[in-house]
């Protein structure tokens, strides 16, 4: 399971609404792929597709989806936003990680 917090939901609902999506019925697609600095690296988009590979979660009003292979490294993540002058965006609190780097992008196992 993936959590959503507070300030991310907003965040996610701005983003979705500016793109055209809607953030009652599409979706967060969330997952991992090989590279980065530390070897693995999130990545984020929206989508209003489900397909056959994809497990859906919902926390805090945004549905979310990955696939079967990125699940496993994201179960117990938080995704958080952090703003402000020096905020990074959205940033993947991954208790999986062994290792991130410090733009807080990649990590490895």
């Amino acid at each position: 399971m993936i959590k959503v917090s507070e300030t991310a939901k907003e965040k996610v609902a701005t983003l979705m609404k500016e793109e055209g999506f809607d953030p009652i019925q599409d979706f967060v697609r969330v997952g991992v792929k090989s590279g980065g600095c530390s070897g693995l690296s999130y990545d984020l988009k929206f989508d209003n597709s489900l397909q056959e590979q994809d497990k859906l979660f919902e926390d805090n009003q945004v549905k979310i989806l990955v696939d079967k292979k990125s699940l496993l490294y994201l179960v117990g993540t938080v995704l958080e936003y952090s703003g402000g002058l020096n905020g990074k965006g959205f940033v993947f609190n991954n208790p999986n990680a062994q290792r991130t780097c410090g733009c807080g992008e990649s990590f490895s196992l």
